[in-house]
């Protein structure tokens, strides 16, 4: 859609995302995805006799006929309105271990969400990162710009869920696994395959956002809106019940213990 990206806007972008996203799912998908990019073709003046063509090669792009909103953003915005291409990782984001830790550096005073400066200096260093400079102007309209797409109850505050959304963190892990649906030998499999996932550092025990990412994955397969303060409360009692030996990590046998397996000696 080269042509169309000169005349299309950030601001107009969201607006036209909100017509299709009204329950702030953060994707769009089937019909609806072919009738968002009609609309932004009719938007800016170009739809004509080869539209539906257009459409179909646009769609075709995603492999599972479902786009999220930083993927249509790459492809219908212009480089300098197109923001989110810097949250855009050569790789996705695929592991809430790195997601927390981030989160944890970021929300700097430990209430357990982003504020509107601590958002701004998390686009700050994410420019500096990316090597892109910026004025304090465009950062802040960035910041304001950021709230309004990714703040679904209009607090003036991201909590987790926002965040993930704006990091396109994938799919929990958690949800790989039956958990209460297999033998204790395939139980043990699987924890094994879970711990080595959440064990980023690979020193047989969970410490610090190895723990929260863990938490986080955990506490989501029951309650899907986790606060920050949420997190924290699960956080502190799962430490409780099964750090035995009080250094603040989760050893393996320690987690093991907690999830009712006996780990091989």
């Amino acid at each position: 859609m080269e042509s169309t990206s000169s005349m299309l806007d950030a601001a107009t972008f969201l607006r036209i995302w909100r017509l299709f996203d009204p329950d702030d799912k953060g994707y769009i998908e089937g019909k609806k995805l072919d009738d968002f990019f009609r609309h932004i073709m009719k938007k800016v003046g170009t739809a004509d006799k080869t539209t539906d063509e257009r459409v179909r090669q646009l769609r075709n792009t995603s492999a599972d006929g479902r786009m999220c909103i930083t993927e249509l953003a790459t492809i219908i915005l212009p480089e300098e309105e197109n923001f989110l291409l810097v949250f855009r990782r050569e790789t996705p984001l695929d592991n809430s271990v790195e997601f927390m830790r981030i989160w944890r550096r970021y929300d700097a005073d430990s209430s357990g969400f982003i504020s509107a400066v601590e958002l701004k200096s998390f686009l700050h260093d994410l420019f500096e990162q990316h090597n892109k400079l910026i004025t304090p102007d465009k950062l802040q309209q960035y910041t304001d710009t950021m709230m309004k797409m990714f703040d679904k109850n209009q607090y003036g505050r991201l909590d987790l869920n926002d965040l993930a959304r704006i990091l396109c963190l994938q799919e929990n892990f958690l949800l790989k696994f039956e958990m209460d649906a297999c033998s204790q030998k395939d139980r043990k499999k699987d924890f094994e395959k879970i711990f080595a996932h959440y064990d980023v550092s690979k020193t047989g025990a969970l410490e610090g956002p190895e723990v929260d990412g863990f938490v986080k994955d955990m506490m989501e397969l029951v309650k899907p809106s986790l606060s920050g303060p949420d997190l924290d409360r699960f956080r502190k009692a799962l430490l409780s019940h099964c750090d035995v030996n009080g250094d603040g990590k989760i050893q393996k046998n320690e987690l093991a213990l907690c999830l009712g397996l006996k780990l091989s000696p």
